[in-house]
């Protein structure tokens, strides 16, 4: 096993991946109080208790939205959420372990390894080694069922997670609006002004940073899957294509678009700004390559989706609109 592989594999750990799950709600709530107070502290003095209500009702809005989002999309879909207890999960691997141990010899090493993964996470150089080690048919049958193998969907199942995906990245955003607009309610006596912007700011980041991109890369897995391509990497390349042509080239004019023609005429305004693309937005990209990482069956990315949606919640509950 080479080393990419075995870094691929220690990610996608179930011990890991849970670890990873339980701890990213606290570690996200702490890092968006921790930007709310930063943004407080350098307003002016007299502004400080304005910025704080304000910005603190919109993250509120985002992060605890982004939250809960798997719930909600779980039910909608009428999945059962993707969660394995410690306790299940260390005697699913004893029992394991143990069947495969009374049946099969191996060395002392791999033994250590085995009784430890029980219980513990295994560190790279630790998955490469009992990788190898496990080399006869039962022995890569246990490997496989310790750390299961991503997952190729198959053409039926892609836009069904495309759907799932989408409904998910919505959620935020309009946690985002709806947090925004309180705060303002509670800041501004003039609030109704400054919702125009967040609707357009709130379909711009979910066209273009969200949806479209879903679209283009499910698009492209579904050729590939036509083609009968079944490469991971081929697969991956294709819907990073995918992103690049309905997300980053179509995304930003579709989302104006509606925004000028449909957005506009809802609340009678005649703003005819375009929101052009910015770092940050080429940088919320990112959840799409976590997209096309969760469509390819890797475990360890969807538990990071939350903070990312996150960031396009708040962008579009302060009605960001460029510059």
């Amino acid at each position: 096993m080479g080393t990419i592989k075995a870094f691929a594999k220690f990610l996608d750990q179930p011990r890991l991946v849970g670890n990873f799950s339980r701890t990213l709600p606290p570690l996200l709530a702490a890092g968006a109080g921790a930007m709310v107070i930063n943004d407080t502290y350098n307003a002016p003095k007299e502004k400080r208790k304005k910025v704080f209500i304000r910005n603190g009702l919109t993250m509120f809005g985002a992060v605890a939205s982004s939250l809960y989002a798997p719930k909600i999309t779980s039910r909608i879909f009428r999945t059962a959420p993707d969660t394995v207890t410690i306790k299940k999960l260390e005697t699913h691997n004893s029992k394991l372990v143990n069947d495969f141990l009374t049946k099969n010899k191996v060395n002392s090493e791999t033994e250590e390894l085995l009784h430890k993964v029980k219980s513990k996470v295994l560190n790279v150089n630790e998955v490469k080694n009992l990788s190898e080690n496990l080399h006869t048919k039962d022995g890569r049958a246990l490997f496989n069922n310790l750390i299961p193998e991503p997952e190729n969907i198959s053409s039926k199942e892609i836009f069904s997670e495309i759907g799932r995906l989408s409904v998910f990245g919505l959620i935020p955003v309009l946690g985002g609006i709806a947090g925004g607009i309180l705060g303002d309610r509670f800041t501004d006596s003039d609030y109704k002004r400054k919702i125009p912007d967040k609707v357009k700011e709130g379909a711009y980041q979910y066209l273009a940073n969200i949806f479209l991109c879903n679209v283009g890369a499910g698009a492209a897995l579904w050729i590939l899957e036509k083609m009968n391509i079944k490469s991971k990497a081929a697969r991956a390349l294709g819907m990073v294509s995918g992103i690049v042509l309905t997300g980053v080239v179509g995304g930003s004019a579709i989302a104006n678009f509606i925004g000028k023609k449909v957005i506009n005429k809802c609340f009678k305004e005649n703003d005819t700004k375009e929101r052009k693309p910015e770092v940050l937005d080429i940088c919320l990209h990112t959840d799409d390559i976590a997209t096309v990482a969760v469509m390819s069956g890797l475990k360890w990315i969807e538990p990071a989706l939350p903070a990312l949606y996150s960031i396009s919640g708040y962008r579009a509950g302060v009605g960001y609109r460029g510059g």
